[in-house]
């Protein structure tokens, strides 16, 4: 699909899309099927790639052309500047092959990016010349130069110190490459950019990244993202660049360990899908003449409708018997298909023994959800113009039409405009239970994730369904650091917490992999234990060094401890004085457990730092059985 379609009317002035190969696993065949698959514009073609490809340039220049590519620019060019004369005449030399390239791939700019070679001088006078002379010879082939201040330079590394001496050389065919990463992960204000002479920013590259303190060459090589995925502001750098002048192409620029070795079409879809959520965010454009394309607005979500697990002959008996003990009733059969639904007051759980998922027998695993929006067809088209349309479905007559998108992970995510216009398929079971265990609606779903896509779910869940984007935590599990990311409605009737191990499970261990959870709701914890203490339902225990632990940390009341550790009741408090109380079931069907939970004054987390204490319990169960 064409990404131009998932949008309004672009018109003219409208921003091309492009991408670096460097962001695409594979060789260069691989990497340009993917970026024209997934509606780039053109590519950046990374030096490396072209090495190594077995085609001419004049046959790399053609395979683009009959796939719709342009290319855009020719990098890097490295260790140019501000060096001896013997070195600058081997340079030219060096830069009028890479020209003869470039003739023949027919780009016409090419990206040299500040020195770091220990021969360069610091000397911006001389850089100035040198670079002058470079875009003279340039100029005579039809091309330009684009200088690019590297983070880690060795005299030059911000935005502002390359300006300077583009503006000092004073050259019609030498301008500046901004790039993101090297601009926002150094201490100087990308303010000024909107201050650059119009015409003078060649080409912007665009890179997002979670704020860590390390070196910057280390986090620039393997800890860049795509925008929307990190925590920079790229939609105000946008803005200043554009301000400037600037009509050329937004480009993707990303050095990441895991798209380096991931499938490439999928990288390519969702490096485009961050593109077209960035640029939505960038209106109105400043009076910058550029039309930017707008997508669809997100409709209001306002309910979590229902969780469904796929299940088999196995695992189904066993998730039905623990919905029994945590107070839910069987109230209604599909009409056509073998999916049941289990109730208690709004929380909603289906049991469909009609998915087929690639896993173990006797696993079970979260196949769906539903959420409630103001506008399905609206919520649709959004989901489409990035790039995640409409999954097809077989439905029988007097079936909802409900329409679905696939998340990451293979999740149907269901998009209802009321609550209960599902419910029709399902015909009543008149089953009913001993009392329910006071359960009022679902607080929030646990998706853990697989290693590979996580900051693309992250990223699917805030773009596509237009969910928030909360805190992001990180915390020691017995095996491993774990990450949990959470994003929610601003009323916070729909949460998601998003989990992912940072580096991939050793073997050693058994493991849950890639454990689901949904949490429940209640006003009262400590009924709620009750009652499935007597419905037969069972708990996770939690080991007393726990509670001995809660005492020193929030010295709790003794009476409220015993409490706790009575039912087997975890609990945190926040900076504010709100309070979590919660409790979890064993893991069923392999991957699949629930958890319980009372929010107290305005706590808004979701008790990340009992997390490894939980896992311990349920290894613990897992390997003795009590």
């Amino acid at each position: 699909m064409s990404s131009d379609r998932a949008f309004t009317s672009a018109g003219r002035g409208a921003l091309r899309r492009s991408v670096a190969t460097v962001c695409i696993s594979g060789t260069l065949d691989n990497k340009i099927a993917a970026a024209a698959a997934a509606g780039f514009d053109g590519i950046e073609l990374f030096e490396n790639d072209l090495v190594v490809a077995p085609w001419s340039p004049g046959e790399v220049r053609a395979r683009c052309a009959d796939l719709g590519l342009s290319i855009d620019l020719y990098q890097p060019f490295r260790d140019f500047e501000a060096v001896p004369p013997a070195l600058l005449k081997a340079n030219l030399a060096r830069a009028e092959h890479k020209f003869d390239v470039m003739a023949e791939l027919g780009v016409d700019t090419m990206l040299v990016c500040s020195s770091v070679a220990p021969a360069a001088v610091d000397d911006d006078d001389l850089a100035a010349e040198q670079l002058a002379l470079l875009a003279d010879r340039a100029q005579t082939r039809g091309m330009r130069i684009a200088y690019e201040a590297l983070a880690w330079g060795r005299h030059v590394s911000t935005w502002d110190h390359s300006w300077r001496i583009v503006r000092g050389a004073d050259h019609p065919a030498l301008g500046l490459c901004l790039d993101s990463f090297h601009v926002l992960s150094r201490d100087v204000s990308p303010a000024g950019i909107a201050d650059i002479t119009p015409g003078k920013i060649f080409f912007l590259q665009l890179a997002d990244a979670p704020h860590l303190s390390m070196d910057v060459l280390q986090w620039s090589r393997h800890h860049r993202l795509f925008p929307g995925q990190g925590s920079f502001d790229l939609t105000s750098f946008v803005h200043r660049v554009l301000a400037a002048g600037y009509t050329g192409p937004l480009s993707l620029e990303v050095f990441n360990d895991v798209f380096r070795q991931a499938d490439p079409v999928r990288t390519a879809v969702d490096g485009m899908r961050s593109l077209i959520a960035l640029e939505d965010s960038l209106r109105p454009a400043g009076g910058s003449g550029v039309e930017v394309r707008r997508l669809p607005e997100a409709p209001a979500l306002s309910v979590h409708g229902f969780s469904e697990f796929a299940v088999d002959g196995r695992s189904g008996p066993v998730l039905q018997a623990a919905l029994r003990g945590l107070g839910f009733a069987h109230t209604g059969q599909h009409r056509s298909k073998p999916v049941e639904l289990w109730e208690q007051g709004t929380c909603r759980v289906i049991l469909n023994s009609a998915v087929t998922r690639p896993q173990t027998p006797g696993t079970a695993a979260m196949s769906a959800f539903a959420l409630t929006t103001e506008d399905p067809e609206r919520s649709r088209a959004r989901a489409e113009a990035l790039l995640a349309p409409a999954l097809p479905r077989v439905r029988g007559p007097r079936e909802a039409d409900l329409p679905a998108v696939a998340a990451p992970d293979g999740t149907s995510v269901f998009l209802s405009r009321d609550d209960n216009d599902w419910r029709a398929d399902f015909l009543p079971t008149g089953d009913e239970v001993a009392g329910d265990a006071g359960l009022t609606a679902t607080d929030h779903l646990g998706l853990a994730q697989p290693f590979d896509h996580f900051d693309e779910a992250g990223l699917f869940y805030h773009s596509v369904l237009g969910l928030d984007r909360l805190s992001t935590e990180e915390y020691a599990a017995p095996f491993g650091l774990m990450r949990s990311r959470a994003y929610a409605t601003p009323d916070r009737a729909v949460r998601l917490a998003l989990t992912v191990a940072l580096l991939r499970r050793g073997e050693w261990a058994p493991a849950v992999v890639d454990p689901q959870h949904v949490a429940f709701a209640t006003a009262d914890i400590f009924a709620t234990a009750a009652a499935i203490d007597r419905l037969g339902g069972t708990t996770l225990h939690v080991p007393e060094n726990y509670y001995a632990d809660l005492v020193a940390r929030f010295a709790l009341a003794d009476d409220l401890v015993a409490r706790l550790r009575r039912h087997g009741i975890l609990y945190d408090r926040d900076q504010r004085g709100g309070e979590l109380l919660h409790l979890y079931t064993p893991v069923y069907g392999g991957r699949v457990f629930f958890e319980i939970v009372q929010r107290r004054g305005g706590y808004d987390g979701f008790g990340e730092s009992n997390a490894p204490v939980r896992m311990a319990a349920h290894r613990h169960l897992r390997l003795s059985g009590s």
